[in-house]
């Protein structure tokens, strides 16, 4: 069992297999040039697979594969077969912008992944371009309508923001009703990548829903980074509250980027690199490095200061 230096037990890890992304969104990269870190510099799914295997071993029983954007690593499903091969029961999920989902949604599924998160911040053609900076709305709702098809579960993650999307947010949670898919709004994360915009708390996006539904929150699952609220017909959406002091009581998350840094929480608070010890395949020093990260994991993130965050969202996965 995995434990940090608050008595908190850690479970679930986050893995951006990738920085890179196709997409320039206002509110994470959209000055990005397109320059990235090598593709040498990064590990091989072979060398995550040595570390995946040892965190599963510790106590891990949840993984999200992130990026940037992960269906841009060539051969993702190979390294979610790994994983599901490993330990079938790992509760094995991404989160993807679903560009590219159409064509990798069977794949990925043949792989073994079971669930799947996926941005979807407007219905509105011309409000997606807007937001991702490029045509990308039909590709996105393809992919979505795929992954259904081949029997993925789904989750659609929304950031409501002032002036851009926020009038869409009870077309999405009832074009998510109707699907029969759960969404998720996400409180905009300010941070210095991101364009000057404006999110909203929740709640304004509580203030909206309720101007239609009437709804009631739901117990926060122990660890869940989303507090559940149900609507009278019982259909139950979400919102993470990242600048709550609660969202960090019992965090269960530790982050490992693409280049093998630890990362202890949404800041770069105390990373450190597995990347050596797991080139060297020395398991046993990438574990204890491992819990040297958990003991340095902070009691909560920096949300509810006034600095902006310096993190990249396409490093870290969010």
């Amino acid at each position: 069992m995995l434990i940090d230096g608050f008595n908190r037990k850690v479970d679930y890890l986050r893995i951006s297999v990738t920085e890179r992304c196709n997409f320039r969104c206002q509110y994470c990269m959209p000055e990005k040039p397109f320059s990235w870190v090598p593709h040498e510099n990064l590990l091989s799914f072979e060398n995550l697979f040595l570390f995946v295997k040892a965190s599963i071993d510790e106590g891990i029983n949840k993984i999200r594969l992130t990026g940037g954007e992960p269906l841009l690593r060539k051969d993702l499903h190979t390294f979610i077969a790994m994983i599901h091969n490993y330990a079938p029961d790992v509760d094995l999920a991404i989160t993807t912008n679903g560009y590219l989902l159409r064509d990798y949604a069977l794949s990925l599924k043949e792989a073994g992944l079971k669930r799947i998160n996926i941005s979807l911040d407007t219905l509105n053609k011309e409000t997606a371009h807007y937001i991702a900076q490029k045509d990308v709305l039909n590709n996105v709702l393809d992919g979505i309508e795929e992954a259904n098809r081949v029997g993925l579960k789904i989750k659609i993650n929304c950031v409501p923001l002032k002036g851009v999307n926020d009038m869409e947010i009870i077309t999405l949670l009832e074009y998510c009703k109707r699907k029969g898919y759960e969404i998720r709004f996400i409180e905009f994360m300010e941070n210095i990548h991101a364009n000057v915009m404006k999110g909203l708390d929740s709640s304004e996006i509580q203030k909206i829903i309720a101007s239609k539904y009437t709804f009631t929150k739901v117990e926060r699952k122990n660890g869940s980074p989303s507090q559940g609220y149900i609507l009278e017909d019982g259909y139950v959406f979400g919102i993470i509250e990242p600048h709550l002091d609660s969202f960090c009581n019992d965090c269960n998350r530790i982050r490992l980027t693409a280049e093998g840094y630890l990362i202890p929480c949404l800041y770069f608070e105390d990373a450190l690199s597995i990347a050596d010890a797991i080139k060297a395949k020395n398991i046993q020093l990438a574990v204890e490095i491992l819990k040297t990260v958990l003991q340095n994991k902070p009691e909560k993130n920096k949300w509810g200061s006034d600095n902006d965050s310096t993190r990249a969202f396409y490093q870290t996965g969010g």
